[in-house]
């Protein structure tokens, strides 16, 4: 399936760090922005895997704004 591109915004909330994706409905969080970010290109991975579970899943790039 090649490689998918999203973007992300990268909040904090209280002491923790939310990352969302702006193309779906996809969020994670972590203790530091690096860890937030790391943790939602797991989650989109495991989005794109259940979206298309016959392929080989993409390599997720995940850009910050």
């Amino acid at each position: 399936m090649g490689v998918r591109y999203f973007n992300a915004t990268v909040t904090k909330e209280g002491e923790w760090f939310v990352a969302q994706c702006r193309e779906v409905d996809v969020a994670s969080q972590g203790r530091t922005e690096a860890e937030a970010v790391a943790n939602l290109r797991e989650a989109l991975e495991l989005f794109c895997q259940d979206e298309d579970s016959a392929g080989t899943p993409p390599e997720i790039q995940v850009a910050v704004a």
